[in-house]
C-alpha cells in the first residue's frame, strides 16, 4: 500500500490545496509534487508570484506556509500500480472535516483535479458549506489541457488569498 504524506499546514492556513494521492516519484522522493512533469510548483508559484521551482523543497514549503497555503491529500493510503488516479484501489480516506476544523483561518479548499474533488467533497459532507470550494484542473502532466488554460484556472486561487 502506498502511504500519503502528513499535512503541510499551520494555524494561519487560509487555503488548503488537496490532491488525491502522491504519485510514484513523489513517494520515492518523500516530497509533494516531485515529478518534474507535474506543473504544481509552477502553477502555485504563478499564483503567489514566487518562482517556487528555483527553491529547495523545504523552502518551497516555508513559502507556502508564509502565504497561508496548506497541502494535503484526500487519500491516506491505497493500492496502486503506477501513478494515475484511475489506478487507485481500496483507498483509505482522510477525515477532511476534522482536519479543516483544526484550521481557524481556513476559508477555501481547492481540489487539485477531479479525483481529489469527488473524493474530498464526499468526505467533507455538510462541512463543505463552511468553505469556498474549488475544483482545479489537475496539475498533473497527464491532464492534457493547454498550459494557458490550466494557468487561468489556477489563477482563481489569487482571490482566495486576499
Amino acid at each position: 500500500r502506498e502511504q500519503a504524506f502528513p499535512p503541510v499546514v499551520d494555524e494561519r492556513t487560509r487555503l488548503l490545496i488537496l490532491g488525491s494521492l502522491p504519485g510514484r516519484r513523489s513517494l520515492d522522493a518523500r516530497q509533494y509534487y516531485a515529478n518534474p512533469g507535474n506543473g504544481f510548483w509552477a502553477l502555485v508559484g504563478m499564483v503567489i508570484a514566487v518562482d517556487l521551482r528555483a527553491l529547495a523543497y523545504p523552502a518551497r514549503l516555508d513559502v507556502l506556509r508564509a502565504h497561508r497555503i496548506g497541502l494535503w491529500d484526500v487519500i491516506a493510503a491505497a493500492e496502486r500500480q503506477g501513478s494515475l488516479d484511475s489506478a487507485i484501489r481500496n483507498p483509505e480516506l482522510r477525515d477532511l472535516a476534522a482536519m479543516a476544523a483544526t484550521l481557524p483561518g481556513l476559508t477555501t479548499i481547492a481540489f487539485n483535479g477531479v479525483k481529489a474533488a469527488s473524493t474530498g467533497l464526499r468526505q467533507l459532507g455538510a462541512a463543505a458549506a463552511r468553505y469556498r470550494t474549488l475544483t482545479l484542473l489537475s496539475s498533473s502532466g497527464a491532464c492534457a489541457v493547454r498550459a494557458e488554460v490550466k494557468q487561468a484556472d489556477w489563477l482563481r486561487l489569487r482571490d482566495c488569498l486576499t
